[in-house]
């Protein structure tokens, strides 16, 4: 498909987050320093995770004719100092669910995180 019209592009981002809410856990985004591996279907590693956010259930919270909007996170503990380059979003039943570019796909006030600080996403809103 080269061209789809809003409202199926609109119903594909609804679908997403609510895979994002399958699964008997709440979604999570974990943010990570590093190179960001080729695809989803290739393993983080561990070793460079900083922070795990977690969403509300549901996760959506608003669907509108050019976007779907998603609640806040929690506030979580930065676990590892470092620079946050990528994210990976996982869905409730720890699936993963997409990678996300620090700078592009995502922005952080602060890609600088910090042990002991925290972090939160207030906005994310995912476009056709």
């Amino acid at each position: 498909m080269s061209k789809t019209s809003v409202n199926a592009r609109l119903a594909m981002i609804q679908a997403f987050a609510n895979f994002m809410d399958s699964g008997s856990q709440s979604a999570t985004v974990i943010f990570y320093e590093g190179v960001q591996p080729a695809n989803t279907s290739v393993a983080a590693d561990s070793n460079n995770a900083l922070v795990t956010l977690v969403f509300p259930e549901p996760c959506i919270k608003d669907v509108t004719t050019t976007y779907v909007e998603l609640h806040p996170t929690d506030t979580a503990n930065v676990i590892k100092s470092g620079t946050a380059s990528w994210a990976r979003i996982y869905n409730g039943a720890g699936e993963v669910a997409a990678d996300l570019t620090v700078g592009s796909d995502i922005t952080l006030a602060n890609t600088s995180l910090v042990v002991g600080g925290t972090l939160f996403i207030q906005s994310i809103k995912l476009r056709p």
